[in-house]
C-alpha cells in the first residue's frame, strides 16, 4: 500500500465513524477533528507507541493565551504521559503541513502542560469540562512523571526533515515534542524503513569498535553480522535519539510493569553480568556499516548509518529507564547481543519490503495477553461450542465467542472466500455480535457488582474473574455453564452494549466507568427480578429499561464526581471504596412497567 492509498483509507475510517455517530440518536455532533484524533491515537496504541488513549477536547484562551488539548494517554502508574493535539485537514489528497503551524499547535498543548505543572489551570476551568479531571490529575502527579511526550497529530505531511522538535524543559522535566503525521503513521503501520538518517559512531559511544562476526552477503540483498553492544552505550544511544532509533519497530517501549520489562529491570539490578545470557538481544538494520579493528586487533564495527532497532525496543528503553530511575544501577558489565543486517539493495521498494518483513518476523513473538493463555480452559471451549451451535431466536443469526485471539477474522477468511459469502457471513455474525474472553468477564463481573474490578482494565479484570471462577455462581446453579447460562451471558452483553450506546452521548468523559457502575447498580436494585431470558429472546432491552438506565446513569455520574475528591474518575473508579460509596447513597425509585422485571 502506498502513502496516498493509506491516507485515503484513514480518511475513510474517519468518515465511517462520523457516519456511525451521526446515525446515533441523541449523540452530540461528532466533530471530525475529534474523530480523527480517536483514529490516530488508536492506531498508535495498537502498534504499542502509547497507552490506552482518551479523546479529551479542550480549546480555550486562559489568561489571554491559547491552550489546546485533543487527547491523552496515561500509564497505569501515572508516571508516563502522552498528550496529543490535532491538526485535521480532511483532504483525500496528500498535502504538506508547514513547520510553523505544527510548532504553534505544539506550543498550545505545552501551555496546557505548563499551567498544570504550575497548578494554575484547573482553577480557571469549568468543572464540567471533560478536561477538568485530567488537569487536576496532572497538577497532582506532575512531580512524579518520568516521561512526558507531546504529539502533534495530522493527516498532512510535515514539511520538515525531522518529525521531532527540540525538547523543552518544564520545571526540571524534559518534554519530548514529536509530530505523528500521516507519513510517519504509515511507516509505523507498515513497519517500513524510515527515511531519517542516523549515524552512530561506536568508537565514540562505546570507546572502541564493536567486536563482530561478519558474513558478507555475496549473493544476497544484505550483509550480516553478529555483535555485542555495551549496555551503557545502548542506554546513551536511546537517550540521544529516543524514539527515532526505534522508528521501524512495530512496538515502542511503554513501561516496566509488564513481566518481560520487569525481568529486564530485575536482571540489571541484581545480575547485570548475566544479562547477555538471559536476553534474546536486538535485531538491527542499517543502510551502511564501516568495519575497523577492536583494541585486540579483531574485526569490529566502527559506525552504522541509518541504524534502526527493529526488534529489542523494550530491552533498549528498559536500560535507559532503569538507570534513570535508579542511579545506583551499574551498566558497565552489561552486554547486549545483537544481530545486524546491512542493506545492500539499490531498489528502494525492494529494500522497504525487506525491512518490513524483517520487522514483521523479528517481532513475531508479539505480546501474548494473559487472556490468550487461558484459551484452552474448559469454560471457553464450552462457551465457544454453545456460540457455534446456537442460533438467535430469528433462526438465522448467531453470536461469536472468540476463544482464540483473531479467530473471528480467521473465520471470515476461511469461510468468506467470495465477496457474496463474506457479506452473508458478516450479516449472520456481525462484529457487533463478537464477544471476546475479556468481554465475557466484563459482562459477568459487572452483573456480579464488581465495577471497581472492571474499571481496572480488560486484562486485569479477566485475570481476576478467572481466579475466582471456582467460586463463581452460574445462573443455573451448576458448576459449569449450561446452554441457558450461555444465553444469559449474551443477555448481559446485550444489556451492556445497549447501556453503552445510551450513556456514551450523555457524558463528555469517563463513559466506560459510568456504564460499569450504572449496570452494577441495575444488578443491585433489579437483578433478583431481572428476566435475562427475555433479553435473549428479544435480542434487545425494552424502552422502559433503557429509560431506567438513562435516569440512574445521571445520578451515578453525579455521585462519582462528588465522591472523587478531585481525583480523575477513571482512577477513583478502580478503588473498591468507590463502589462502597456508590451503592450506599440514595437513588430515585425504579420506574414502573419495566417488562424485564415483571
Amino acid at each position: 500500500m502506498e502513502l496516498a492509498e493509506f491516507l485515503r483509507q484513514t480518511q475513510a475510517e474517519v468518515q465511517e465513524l462520523l457516519n456511525e455517530r451521526m446515525d446515533m440518536p441523541d449523540e452530540p455532533y461528532p466533530f471530525p477533528e475529534s474523530v480523527f484524533t480517536e483514529v490516530m491515537m488508536q492506531h498508535m496504541s495498537d502498534i504499542g507507541m502509547t497507552f490506552e488513549p482518551v479523546v479529551c477536547h479542550f480549546d480555550a484562551k486562559v489568561s489571554k493565551a491559547n491552550v489546546r488539548l485533543s487527547g491523552y494517554a496515561l500509564s497505569d502508574e501515572v508516571d508516563q504521559l502522552d498528550m496529543f493535539v490535532s491538526l485535521y485537514n480532511g483532504s483525500g489528497e496528500l498535502q504538506s503541513l508547514p513547520l510553523s503551524e505544527a510548532t504553534k499547535a505544539a506550543d498550545y498543548c505545552l501551555r496546557f502542560l505548563t499551567m498544570c505543572a504550575e497548578k494554575k489551570l484547573s482553577g480557571k476551568m469549568d468543572e464540567s469540562s471533560e478536561a477538568y479531571g485530567f488537569a487536576t490529575t496532572i497538577e497532582a502527579a506532575y512531580p512524579s512523571l518520568d516521561q512526558v511526550r507531546v504529539y502533534v497529530l495530522t493527516d498532512r505531511v510535515l514539511n520538515a526533515k525531522s518529525k521531532q522538535f527540540q525538547s523543552r524543559e518544564i520545571q526540571g522535566k524534559t518534554i519530548k515534542l514529536e509530530v505523528m503525521d500521516i507519513e510517519r503513521l504509515y511507516r509505523h503501520t507498515s513497519a517500513g524503513k524510515p527515511r531519517d538518517e542516523l549515524v552512530v559512531n561506536f568508537e565514540e559511544v562505546a570507546g572502541e569498535a564493536l567486536p563482530c562476526v561478519w558474513i558478507p552477503g555475496q549473493m544476497a540483498e544484505y550483509d550480516y553480522a553478529m555483535t555485542v553492544i555495551p549496555g551503557e552505550a545502548l542506554r546513551f544511544i536511546y537517550e540521544k535519539y529516543g524514539q527515532r532509533i526505534l522508528e521501524a519497530n512495530v512496538r515502542s517501549f511503554l513501561q516496566v510493569t509488564g513481566k518481560v520489562n520487569k525481568g529486564i529491570r530485575d536482571t540489571l539490578k541484581e545480575n547485570p553480568e548475566r544479562f547477555m545470557a538471559y536476553n534474546n538481544g536486538l535485531v538491527i538494520v542499517a543502510d551502511e556499516a564501516h568495519l575497523g579493528k577492536t583494541s585486540d586487533g579483531s574485526p569490529g564495527i566502527t559506525w552504522l548509518k541509518g541504524m534502526q532497532i527493529v526488534n529489542g525496543g523494550q530491552t533498549t528503553a528498559s536500560l535507559y529507564f532503569t538507570k534513570k530511575k535508579d542511579k545506583g544501577v551499574d551498566l558497565s558489565s552489561v552486554r547486549v547481543p545483537a544481530k545486524l543486517i546491512v542493506l545492500r539493495s539499490s531498489d528502494s521498494d525492494s529494500e522497504d519490503s525487506l525491512v518490513r518483513n524483517i520487522s514483521k518476523y523479528a517481532n513475531s513473538q508479539n505480546k501474548v495477553n494473559d487472556s490468550d493463555l487461558e484459551a484452552h480452559h474448559e469454560l471457553h471451549k464450552q462457551l465457544e461450542h454453545y456460540a457455534n451451535t446456537t442460533y438467535c431466536p430469528d433462526g438465522v443469526s448467531r453470536w461469536f465467542y472468540e476463544r482464540s485471539a483473531g479467530s473471528y477474522r480467521t473465520l471470515l477468511i476461511r469461510e468468506g472466500n467470495t465477496p457474496a459469502k463474506k457479506k452473508a457471513l458478516q450479516k449472520a455474525i456481525p462484529t457487533s455480535r463478537k464477544v471476546t474472553k475479556p468481554d465475557m468477564a466484563k459482562f459477568l463481573n459487572i452483573w456480579d457488582q464488581k465495577p471497581a474490578v472492571v474499571s481496572q482494565g480488560a486484562q486485569k479484570n479477566f485475570l481476576k474473574f478467572m481466579a475466582t471462577l471456582p467460586e463463581f455462581c452460574w445462573e443455573s446453579g451448576k458448576e459449569t455453564p449450561t446452554l441457558d447460562d450461555y444465553k444469559r451471558v449474551i443477555a448481559k452483553g446485550i444489556l451492556f452494549k445497549a447501556a453503552t450506546k445510551l450513556i456514551r452521548p450523555k457524558f463528555q468523559a469517563f463513559q466506560a466507568n459510568i456504564t460499569a457502575y450504572t449496570l452494577a447498580l441495575v444488578s443491585l436494585k433489579l437483578g433478583d427480578r431481572m428476566n435475562l431470558d427475555m433479553i435473549w429472546n428479544n435480542q434487545d432491552i425494552s424502552n422502559h429499561l433503557k429509560e431506567q438506565i438513562s435516569i440512574w446513569s445521571v445520578e451515578v455520574q453525579k455521585y462519582l464526581h462528588g465522591s472523587s475528591s478531585g481525583r480523575m474518575i477513571s482512577e477513583w473508579a478502580k478503588n473498591p471504596k468507590c463502589w462502597d460509596y456508590i451503592q450506599a447513597v440514595q437513588y430515585s425509585d425504579p420506574i414502573d412497567g419495566i417488562p424485564e422485571c415483571n
